[in-house]
């Protein structure tokens, strides 16, 4: 099995993702594909970063794109799941729904945050899993063949659920403080979609993120994060690729498109990211249990 190094890229490396909203043409058919595969009503920010380099992009998803439809990816999507919220649990985070209530929240608001969490709950797992394929490949591990066996099915939230992003040039004052706030803490230059879909209600979102931050600094946070990655890195290895992963081939197909160091430091960055995002939509969801 191979093993990779939690690592975060130093200098964080520059991102070039096109917003779904601005895509057209060849680049909105790859990203509606993505999000169709996948059952994910969004395009990550990960694969929109991946999507600036075409070549490259095109050889990951094409070895990909059969596996991410198969029943094997799906559960270890799940299993991934299921690790950080056990991890979640575990950190105890501070209960948010009676808060929420004495605030002024009706129950049904609160169950619309709850579904949307569980958009991301579900959702951010497959970009986990095609990141760190991506980095074993890009770091020499070829991916053998094998058959991805049975579809999956329909499984989790509607795939067109629509979100409803708080863009940092729509945020008022104090969700744009925030966002400073976010990018500061977790040393990264954007704002993921989550947060950016969760900022919709902005009084929430400011309590959910002052709970979460004290543990972010925690020994046991990181040591969370730890495994979390070695689990990805685990699942990612034993992806039911039909036609295999070739490293050689990824590497090629991104030095068409660019220096193939830049490419590999964006592929690291989003590795190294994602177990974090997990984590933190994971104690989102543990606040409202």
């Amino acid at each position: 099995m191979p093993t990779l190094v939690r690592l975060r890229p130093d200098p964080i490396p520059a991102i070039h993702p096109l917003p779904e909203r601005a895509a057209n043409g060849r680049r909105l058919a790859v990203y509606r594909d993505t999000k169709t595969v996948l059952q994910v009503p969004w395009m990550g920010v990960v694969t929109m970063a991946f999507a600036h380099y075409p070549r490259f992009y095109d050889t990951l998803w094409a070895a990909l794109r059969p596996a991410a439809g198969s029943a094997a990816f799906v559960d270890a999507c799940r299993r991934l799941r299921s690790a950080a919220e056990a991890e979640a649990a575990a950190m105890h985070p501070p209960p948010l729904t009676d808060a929420l209530g004495d605030a002024g929240f009706a129950d049904g608001e609160i169950d619309e945050i709850r579904a949307l969490i569980e958009v991301f709950s579900h959702g951010n797992q497959p970009y986990l899993l095609i990141a760190t394929a991506a980095r074993l490949a890009m770091e020499g591990h070829d991916l053998p063949a094998a058959a991805p066996g049975p579809t999956a099915g329909a499984h989790g939230p509607a795939p067109d659920r629509p979100l409803t992003l708080v863009e940092p040039h729509h945020a008022l004052p104090d969700v744009a403080a925030l966002y400073a706030e976010i990018r500061a803490t977790l040393g990264l230059p954007f704002v993921n979609t989550d947060y950016r879909a969760l900022a919709r209600w902005p009084a929430y979102f400011r309590r959910a993120w002052d709970g979460l931050a004290p543990t972010l600094r925690t020994p046991g946070y990181k040591a969370c994060l730890s495994r979390l990655h070695d689990g990805a890195v685990s699942e990612a290895a034993r992806l039911p690729i039909p036609p295999g992963l070739s490293a050689q081939d990824l590497r090629a197909a991104a030095a068409a498109d660019a220096n193939v160091d830049e490419v590999l430091a964006v592929v690291r960055l989003f590795q190294w990211l994602l177990p974090g995002l997990i984590a933190n939509v994971a104690l989102f969801r543990a606040q409202l249990a």
